[in-house]
């Protein structure tokens, strides 16, 4: 956790605001309450936390209550399913950014890219358990840089 909200407050300017997003299940709830944590420990505003269920018939409400508030970042603990299907909902009905936004290790899966379409997480950021970070770039997931 530590790595990835390192990694979103280098952006430039600052960041300070963030908006946290989780899948439904206990684990996603936790780390994302651990990122929301994280964040504001280190002087940031967290603005809105939103869960999302793995399937949903329209992903339009959990979507703009996750893009709505126009953050500086957006953090994300989820699972693939859940945050492929609300990407392509961001990315069609919001002016979310994939790369303001900032990943958990359940993400580092290319199921993420072949379920969200090529393109959709251009630019997402996220770290592994150890710290390393990595970017998706069209149909890669990258080492970060």
């Amino acid at each position: 956790m530590a790595a990835l909200v390192e990694a979103a407050r280098s952006l430039k300017p600052a960041p300070v605001s963030a908006v946290v997003g989780t899948a439904s299940d206990e684990i996603s709830r936790a780390n994302g309450e651990l990122l929301a944590a994280a964040w504001a420990e280190g002087g940031g505003m967290v603005l809105d936390t939103v869960r999302w269920p793995e399937a949903a018939a329209s992903w339009r409400r959990p979507s703009h209550r996750f893009a709505g508030p126009e953050p500086d970042v957006w953090l994300v603990a989820a699972t693939v399913p859940g945050w492929a299907a609300m990407g392509r909902r961001l990315v069609t009905d919001t002016g979310w950014s994939p790369e303001r936004t900032f990943v958990t290790a359940s993400l580092a899966d290319h199921e993420l890219i072949a379920l969200g379409g090529i393109g959709t997480f251009d630019g997402l950021c996220g770290a592994h358990p150890d710290g390393r970070l990595w970017t998706v770039r069209r149909t890669v997931l990258r080492p970060g840089d």
